[in-house]
């Protein structure tokens, strides 16, 4: 039986500890499930586990025997393999050469560099026998279903017959249903031995097919249970500490005017027959896991994909979302999840990235006015507090924080109705975390509504006037964010649909 252990594991940053003195215990044969907060040092686990990265203090154990990898290959050859949320496949080729890539078998006594596609075909097959998985060996990936693309990863990575299969989230671009091909395939390797760990935000899955349950909080290991025990008040007391409160920043109510008004909207297969209201200067906070359909309803409310059916309200007026352009004409914005590749041009300086959304009103005759712009940036700069040494610089050369002022403030100075706000602190220190939460209230203050996506559920608490459960593509309830618990939003947004 496999047996890994890691004993006292710390990985040290300048200026950061991701994790200190992590300690666990698995056993081959069983699914361990990892839970954990953004930044908790969940991803810093996998790099050293794999050999991306090398432990600053601490032993990993093997069967007994201590493991030391100088690269991915030590690892590799240890019987380590890894599964990541965005997969490492090529879309034009067919399965069987996928699951071959970097190591296609050669005819033995052929010419240098013959491929034996008989042995890979073979090969491939015997895979997919093994592990009860039907996919059509010569049809190209990108002509298969997201959650098929997924199975071709995992049989990938069982190729070289690993010991350890480690899988850092892999289901998190998958409704429910097409995730429970996934955990049958995990559920048939950890009986035939393999040692499965599965790092996932979606804590509804963890009870349907893990064995256990380890959390990290901060970078320190804060114990594990048997699935069967991890309750959601037991998880989050696991992911948070003991004593879990949350002090509301909202301080004001907003108006009885009702500014948007979703009837019915409905783009399969991301979400259907949705229906709210957003009154001025209220936040709503849309509570789901992640391929609940969450970003792709702000998508649509912002105008970058269309809907099938439904109404959207503004102001009383019925309109269509048909392109980002004619909705930030409405007023109605979004700044997306992904800032770098689609809320900036990284390349360009900060003074063009804040600009680019207002050009009508900077180039109202098309020649840019470098006075207006100035005037534009510095009043961005000054609302949110960018800090900001000269605007002629890429914006790629802010810190991240920055880098998401930016962002809010492109759209905030089009004077938006309506801001829709995509995980808007991921990936942002605390200190600008905090200024982020603030401009939020204040533009709530000033009568802006707002619709916020987030994966750290606290916030929700934290900024939110009322609360938006949504699973598998519908809205399945509402609560006001000021009487609910972070358990009982976490167990809210773990219920099956």
């Amino acid at each position: 039986m496999t047996l890994l252990e890691l004993q006292n594991i710390s990985r040290v940053f300048p200026g950061t500890v991701a994790l200190k003195e992590f300690s666990a215990r698995w056993e081959g044969g069983k699914i361990h499930a990892l839970i954990g907060r953004n930044g908790a040092g969940k991803s810093t686990l996998v790099n050293i586990l794999t050999g991306a990265l090398p432990p600053t203090s601490g032993t990993i154990l093997l069967n007994d025997a201590p493991l030391r990898f100088r690269s991915p290959a030590d690892a590799r050859r240890a019987g380590i393999a890894a599964v990541y949320q965005e997969l490492s496949l090529l879309p034009d080729l067919d399965v069987v050469e996928n699951v071959h890539l970097g190591r296609l078998p050669v005819r033995k006594g052929a010419l240098p560099g013959r491929v034996d596609w008989k042995a890979a075909e073979r090969h491939t097959r015997d895979l997919l026998d093994r592990l009860h998985v039907s996919l059509p060996l010569h049809t190209p990936l990108r002509h298969l279903s997201v959650a098929r693309q997924q199975l071709v990863e995992i049989v990938k990575a069982m190729g070289s017959a690993p010991g350890i299969l480690l899988c850092d989230e892999p289901t998190s671009a998958l409704s429910y249903q097409e995730a429970r091909c996934v955990f049958a395939l995990l559920r048939t390797l950890a009986d035939e031995g393999v040692l499965v760990v599965y790092i996932t935000h979606r804590l509804q899955e963890i009870r349907s097919f893990a064995d256990t349950v380890t959390a990290l909080r901060d970078g320190i290991s804060a114990g594990t249970t048997p699935s069967a025990e991890a309750t959601p008040e037991r998880m989050v007391t696991m992911m948070f500490g003991e004593d879990v409160r949350f002090t509301r920043m909202v301080d004001h109510s907003p108006s009885s005017s009702v500014v948007l008004e979703v009837r019915r909207m409905t783009r399969k297969p991301a979400f259907t027959d949705v229906s709210f209201s957003l009154h001025a200067g209220e936040v709503i906070g849309i509570a789901g896991l992640m391929g609940s359909g969450r970003t792709e309803l702000l998508r649509t409310l912002a105008g970058a994909d269309t809907p099938d059916a439904g109404d959207l309200v503004l102001h009383g007026q019925p309109c269509v979302p048909q392109s980002p352009a004619q909705m930030k004409r409405l007023g109605v914005v979004m700044t997306p999840e992904n800032r770098k590749d689609d809320g900036l041009i990284t390349l360009l300086s900060t003074r063009i990235n804040i600009s680019l959304a207002s050009l009508d009103r900077l180039a109202p005759h098309a020649i840019t006015s470098r006075r207006r712009e100035r005037e534009c940036v510095t009043r961005m700069q000054k609302e949110l507090d960018i800090a900001l040494s000269d605007p002629e610089r890429p914006v790629s050369s802010l810190s991240g924080g920055n880098q998401q002022k930016v962002v809010l403030g492109k759209w905030l100075a089009t004077d938006p109705h309506v801001m829709l706000l995509d995980e808007p602190t991921r990936g942002i220190d605390l200190k600008a975390k905090a200024q982020m939460f603030q401009t939020i209230l204040r533009l709530s203050r000033q009568g802006i509504g707002m619709i916020i996506v987030s994966s750290e559920l606290e916030e929700l608490l934290l900024l939110c006037h009322r609360l938006l459960f949504m699973q598998h593509g519908r809205i399945t309830g509402s609560a006001d964010a000021s009487s609910t618990t972070l358990e009982t939003l976490l167990a809210r947004c773990m219920e099956s649909s």
